[in-house]
């Protein structure tokens, strides 16, 4: 069973398919980026739609215990997310009519400092402001776990210190194991380890380099030393796969309406594009490797689930609002 903390793109019938063979139980979906309230609530709608019409190998879970059915129902598990803050559109009382929605997941910002705290992007992090400190605690209250993964280190020790629950890294990597300005410094994975956060490996090459991309042993070696770094109970996957992406999906992820000119996210001049998948990690389908992986380069089976999806059930089960 394995649960992938974060993916993203125009999912359809093949996706939960391919996760479906690869052995994936549950998934983060990007639901927005840039969009503000009603544009969120259309993607929310869209989602209904889209499980609908899969409602045979598709659900929708907003509880551990309903990702655990769907593994058992033979169904892939969509947990609704969001990695940005600006379906919130700086009104604190529609943190909890989201989560209501069955929205489980925010990032607190994207690539721009925006009301609440500061991107990994800027040159100087702001740290988390007043309405950030209100968000947080709205989203604690609410039942929606806090994603920091393109928030800056200062900005994401801020949210850790301020939140009464544990929070998430959705899809990151050690920042001394591949430098980057996505990924985090060892200060904000211990801090995660200390406070019962958890950090998904991600595997996406733009920040997880070349040489962990080479092969599934690679990877598995990158995800053994972020493990050195933070411990067994704070690392799980967030492979930041997407699907069905083209060019104009990927101008809207890093360009939104905030330019007319020309931003390459996590990329650069000379990689522009669409980043190439790692080796090993060709298809949606060829997730069902990590298991084998983490077992080659010398994981316990106990510790292997951690890894696959206890660790993010775990959280889960702390931060997620429960059924009524």
């Amino acid at each position: 069973m394995i649960i992938d903390g974060l993916e993203c793109g125009h999912f359809d019938r093949q996706s939960f398919l391919s996760l479906k063979t690869a052995g994936v139980a549950g998934v983060v979906v990007t639901c927005g980026f840039w969009e503000g309230a009603l544009e969120s609530l259309d993607s929310l709608g869209a989602w209904r739609d889209l499980i609908r019409e899969n409602e045979d190998v598709a659900t929708i879970a907003t509880t551990p215990a309903e990702i655990e059915q769907a593994a058992a129902d033979g169904k892939v598990a969509a947990i609704l997310g969001y990695q940005n803050a600006n379906l919130f559109e700086g009104r604190i009382r529609l943190v909890e009519m989201f989560a209501e929605l069955g929205v489980r997941v925010v990032q607190l910002t994207y690539n721009n400092q925006n009301e609440l705290a500061g991107s990994c992007y800027e040159v100087e992090d702001s740290g988390l402001a007043r309405f950030g400190k209100e968000v947080v605690r709205e989203m604690n209250a609410a039942g929606i776990l806090i994603d920091c993964s393109h928030v800056g280190n200062r900005s994401t020790l801020d949210a850790i210190e301020a939140s009464s629950k544990p929070i998430a890294v959705t899809h990151a990597n050690a920042d001394s194991l591949f430098p980057h300005k996505r990924n985090k410094t060892d200060d904000v994975l211990k801090a995660l380890s200390e406070t019962g956060g958890v950090i998904g490996c991600a595997a996406y090459r733009n920040i997880t380099g070349d040489d962990y991309c080479a092969s599934i042993e690679a990877w598995c070696t990158m995800v053994a030393r972020t493990v050195e770094i933070a411990g067994i109970d704070t690392v799980a996957i967030g492979t930041d796969r997407s699907h069905n992406f083209t060019a104009p999906d990927y101008a809207w992820m890093r360009q939104g309406r905030w330019t007319r000119g020309i931003d390459y996210g996590a990329g650069s001049a000379a990689r522009p594009g669409k980043a190439a998948p790692p080796e090993w990690f060709q298809t949606v389908e060829d997730m069902a490797v990590i298991p084998g992986g983490l077992a080659a380069v010398g994981f316990s089976q106990e510790e292997i689930d951690k890894i696959t999806h206890k660790n993010w059930l775990r959280l889960y089960a702390t931060t997620f609002r429960q059924a009524d």
